[in-house]
Formats: structure tokens, sequence, C-alpha cells
């Protein structure tokens, strides 16, 4: 919880609006008031419990007076009482590993013989009508009282806790608030509440418990809805985030290369089929060439051959009629009729007679090669061997052609991924984002379902309600549920005794050293405490010296009693992890100067990440200014006017030079 800013308006001495800044930094935790006795620094302390708890705060202010007459004392005595005072506390903690901010404010008037009194939560600029409506529940999740207590606290409470009788009953308060073990115990008396309604037997009262609870329920279904509505636009809001920075991520990521550094084994890949391809197109190309292809270099020697087949086919067609033409020409000249002339018969003669002797040259060739008789047929069919496969061997030099062009295309490619090394944190970068924006975008997809589900359950939970109110059905609930129920509560209720009594011996043993620790940081006498022990039981505090002897407390001085408290105090905001702002008042009445620096050097610095200190100008003088001016935050005046009886807040300390209002 880190404390922001506080504003009073006609609130007891202080007139007008008064605000003071109590925001700090990592290093300046201190926020530093200072004001005479009288001028309103406890009425500081009790506003900031007043805006929180209402009539719940432990004002000191209050006495045994009634909220309605505290409230009516506490308007400025210069103020319109019509017009009333207020208070406003801005703060801020984490909620699911977000920062809220809160703004709370608590107003009060008179409307004639009345008291009106209004509070307004906002969260993060926004009016919250359920918080507004639920604040003294809800501030119990923030800061318990209980545990505020321990933190806001004057010199009166560390008068108290300098009695170490006294000192049991805040040590044991302390113990079970702020460290957790009143919780173990609340669940023990909610589980025996829980086996008393379930031994319940009137059948009435039972359908009333049963309305009840589903109201509650109801109530609660409501704030479920309302709250993983607000988570779930957290979150979808962090999706964004995500993917903006994934995307300039991805810019830089494809800038360098990282899209072909991605492919490097798709490309690897492709570049392997394509080799394969051309090693394929090739192996094909040299098939051919074993073939016949090769004689299409040739193309003059085939027309020869083939003009040489021809003349040795007509030569043997030649030779084979030759032998009987005499014959044949003898025997058609025989056949011719007795009515054609001499004449005719000579020509016809003549006729077959050359015919024969240029078929008798054609026999005759000057060279043969011997060709066989179907020579011509055969080189026919080569033709048309070679017609196809030069058309094959055409398109396969073509395919190759741009087969080798995309293997280049794939060279470059490769050559163009970048090395590992180089591109290393952009990948990795890259996967953390998207692995990051994977986790939101599922957590966002369960949220919704999340939401869903809550709204279903809300509606089926006032259906239920609704239909309970209409009918008040009568339902008899079985024994044995009963006695299941209550048998698992005893059980139950065994197991957080033994972890309640194990949790309080762990708490109340680190408690041990932290205090010590504590105590010795701030003791001048650094040897005269050696152990300090705190009993489980009573939770009374026992010093020992270096031999083991205990120690009398009666033997501690009064400012070594109060340093005591101081470290009890310390150490308890140590074991809880220093997570709340603590509010000191009036701190060093009974301390010598030696103890007083020790507080200064050792104590505010580290009593917290906030601290907000009020003291008298006796208390931190000078000198302790001066030791506390690397650690302070702000510093302020609380100005009182005796003549109006008012007070005003005013920038700085009284010992201002070198000392900022802001540092």
């Amino acid at each position: 919880m880190h404390l922001h800013n506080i504003e009073l308006h006609d609130f007891g001495a202080y007139r007008g609006r008064q605000s003071l800044d109590l925001s700090v930094q990592p290093g300046r935790p201190i926020i530093l008031i200072g004001g005479l006795n009288g001028c309103g620094k406890t009425t500081l302390l009790d506003a900031i419990q007043l805006v929180l708890y209402g009539p719940r705060a432990r004002c000191s202010g209050r006495g045994s007076r009634s909220y309605d007459s505290y409230l009516r004392e506490s308007i400025n005595r210069k103020a319109n009482p019509a017009e009333g005072a207020e208070i406003t506390l801005e703060f801020s903690i984490i909620v699911d590993g977000q920062e809220r901010h809160y703004r709370v404010v608590r107003s009060w008037h008179l409307n004639g013989k009345q008291l009106k009194e209004q509070l307004s939560v906002l969260v993060d600029g926004q009016f919250d009508r359920i918080l507004s409506d639920g604040w003294p529940d809800h501030v119990e999740d923030i800061l318990p009282l209980e545990v505020a207590s321990l933190f806001f606290f004057d010199g009166e409470k560390i008068e108290s806790l300098a009695d170490p009788e006294r000192a049991a009953a805040v040590i044991e308060s302390a113990v079970h608030s702020l460290l957790g073990v009143s919780t173990v115990e609340q669940l023990r008396t909610d589980l025996l509440a829980l086996q008393r309604r379930q031994r319940l037997s009137n059948e009435d009262q039972a359908v009333i418990d049963q309305i009840n609870a589903q109201e509650a329920d109801h109530e609660a279904a409501k704030q479920d809805v309302f709250d993983r509505t607000q988570m779930l636009a957290s979150t979808r809001s962090r999706c964004d985030r995500i993917q903006v920075h994934l995307d300039k991520v991805e810019k830089s990521f494809e800038r360098a290369g990282g899209k072909l550094f991605e492919r490097q084994k798709e490309l690897e890949g492709d570049r392997a089929a394509i080799a394969d391809r051309l090693a394929a197109q090739r192996h094909t190309l040299r098939s051919l060439a074993q073939g016949p292809l090769p004689l299409l270099m040739l193309p003059q020697q085939l027309a020869t051959l083939r003009d040489q087949a021809a003349r040795e086919k007509e030569a043997d067609d030649a030779t084979r009629v030759v032998g009987v033409l005499e014959e044949r020409d003898a025997w058609l000249l025989d056949q011719l009729p007795a009515s054609v002339t001499p004449a005719a018969r000579t020509a016809l003669k003549k006729k077959l007679t050359t015919d024969r002797i240029r078929r008798e040259s054609a026999a005759e060739l000057k060279q043969s090669l011997e060709l066989p008789t179907d020579m011509l047929q055969q080189l026919s069919a080569l033709n048309e061997a070679l017609s196809r496969d030069a058309s094959r061997a055409r398109e396969l030099l073509k395919e190759s052609a741009a087969t080798v062009d995309h293997l280049d295309d794939a060279d470059r490619l490769l050559a163009g991924v970048p090395d590992k090394k180089l591109i290393k944190d952009l990948v990795d970068e890259r996967n953390e984002a998207m692995d990051e924006l994977a986790v939101a975008k599922a957590e966002l997809r369960r949220g919704e379902e999340q939401l869903e589900e809550a709204r279903s359950r809300r509606d089926r939970i006032g259906a239920d309600l609704e239909r309970a109110q209409q009918k008040r059905v009568k339902t008899l609930i079985e024994m044995e549920e009963l006695n299941r129920i209550v048998a698992y509560a005893d059980k139950a209720r065994e197991t957080l005794e033994k972890f309640g009594a194990a949790l309080l011996r762990r708490h109340i043993s680190r408690l041990e050293v932290a205090v010590l620790q504590s105590f010795k940081a701030l003791m001048r006498k650094s040897g005269l405490i050696h152990d300090l022990r705190i009993d489980t039981d009573k939770f009374n505090l026992t010093l020992a010296d270096s031999d083991g002897e205990p120690i009398d407390p009666g033997r501690l001085s009064a400012g070594e009693r109060q340093l005591l408290a101081i470290s009890l105090l310390w150490g308890l905001a140590k074991v809880a992890g220093n997570r709340l702002p603590s509010v000191i008042d009036t701190p060093l009445g009974r301390l010598d100067s030696r103890h007083r620096q020790h507080l200064a050097d050792r104590y505010f610095p580290n009593a917290g990440r906030q601290v907000l200190l009020l003291s008298t100008d006796e208390e931190i003088d000078e000198n302790l200014l001066g030791r506390l001016k690397p650690s302070l935050a702000h510093t302020y005046t609380l100005v009182h006017d005796d003549t109006t009886f008012t007070t005003t807040v005013e920038a700085g300390y009284w010992w201002t030079a070198g000392v900022p209002h802001v540092a």
C-alpha cells in the first residue's frame, strides 16, 4: 500500500482545504511533518484512520463519545456546519499484478439537527458504487483495522509497548492479525458455526437459511461478475500492449532476414528438390544420347545411305525379273493376233527389248554395300525415332535450363539467410514475445470463459433465488449428508488447530530474530541484550544477557524500554514484509541524544517503504534533520494561529536551509 495524498477540509483545527503530498521515491521514504504540541499532528493521524475506517477508527480524540458526537465536534469551529468537513485520501495498491489507484472521500455535515455522512470511493478515476456501499468490508481486505493500529502509532502506543506486561497483549494481537494466525482461528470458528447450523432441524429455519444463503451467493456472484469484467479488461489491454511489442520485434526480425532464417530448412529442401529434378532431367538427356539421337549429327550420311538402299533395292528387283523377261517377251509376241501389222509387231518388240536392256543395266551396280532388303523400312523407322527423340530432347533442354535458373534463385535465397549467431537475440526476443502473447491470449480466453461462467452462475442463482422466494418450498435435509459435513468439519478443525500452532511457532521464531536485530541496531549499549524470546502461550517477552541469564525489564531505563517497544514494531514490520506505510507520532520523548541519533540513522530510513514522521521541534531538531535529509521525500510544518485556533500546512520544516520541500 502506498499513500499518495491527503486533503483535510475544515477537519478539527485544519481550516479550509489543507493538502499534503505523501508520495515517496526509492531511497527517500520519509515525509517529515513538524508541529508544536496542539497544532494537529495527532489530528492528522486520526484523519487517516477516520477516512478509512469511519465509526471503527481508533481516533485518539474520540474517547468515549459516540461516533455521531465525534464527527459533529470534528467540524472546524470557524466552518459552516451545514457545509461540514471532508477528508480525502489517495493511495494505490497492487491487485493481481496491476496497480490500482484509490481515492476515498469521507464527508459529513449537519442538516438541521441531523448529521449526514457520505462516503465515495473512486478506483482508477471511476466512481465505484459497489465499493462505496461495501467499503467497511473491502477496506479489511486492503488493510485490516487490527493491522493498521500496528503501523499507525503515536507516543502512547510506544509507552504501552514499553511496559512488558502490556506488550504481551499487543504482541498477541499483532501475531494473530498481521501474520495471518487469526485467519486460521477464524476458519476454525467458521467451521464450528457450520457444524452448529447443520445440526438445526427446524424445517422452516432451514428454508430461511437457504434463502439467506442464496441471497448472499447472488450478491457474491454479481460482485464476481464485476471483478472478472475488470480483470478481463485489464488482460485485454495487456494483450494489446504485447501485440504492439511483438509487431515491432517482427519488423526488426524481418529486416534482419528472419523470414529467410525461419524458412532455411524449407529453402534447403526446395533446393535439394530442384537439384534432384535437374539431375533427373540430365539423366534422361544422357539416356537419349545413348540411343540413336547422335545420328542427327550425320544428316548427309543418312541421306546417302537412304539413296544407296534405294538403288540396291532396285537392282535386286531388276535381278529377280531380268531372267524371265526374254521368255515373257517372246510369249507376248506370240500372243499377238494375226491382224497386227508387221510394223506394229516390230515396234512392240523394240520397246520390250529396250525395257529389258534398262533393267539389265539397273541390275549392274558400280558399288554394292549388300544392305538388307528392308533397309528402307528401317531407315523410315529410324527417322521417326530421331524426330521423336529430338522433340523430347528439346523439351528436356528447355526444362533443364529453367531448372538451372530455379537452382540459381534457390542458391541466392540460401545465401541471404543470416547467420544464427547474428539473429539469435532477435529470435529469442521474438519467441519470448510470442510466448508471452500466447499466454496472455490463453489467459484472455480463460477470463472470457470464466466471465461467462460467472454470468451463468449469477443468472442461475438469481433464478433459484426467485423460485425459492416465490414458492418457499420446504425440503428435508438428509441426516447422512449432515453427519458427513459434521464429521469432515471436525477433521478440518483438528488439522487447522495443528496448522495454526505450527504457523504461530514459525512466526514467533522469525519475530524474535527481527526484534532482536532491530533492538541491537538501536541500542547504545550493544552488548546489553544477547538473546530475546517470546512465549507462544502468553506472548511474554523475555530478555537474556551473553551468559544466557534472564534480564529483568525493570533494569532497563525508560528510554531503553521505549527503544524495545520501537524494535518490536520494527520487527513486526520486517516480518510482515514492510509492505504497509508507517505513521509515527512523537517517537523520541524519553530518549537521550545517542539513541535519538540511532533512530534517525537506522530506524526511520528503514522503517518501511513509506514513513510519515510527526515530530516537534525538540524531537527532530536541526541536528537530526541533517541526518534525515538524504531520506526525506517531503517536509511540512503545521502552523497554528492562536487567535483563530486554526492550523494550516506549510511546505518545509523549521530549519529549511538545505532541506527542500520535495527532495
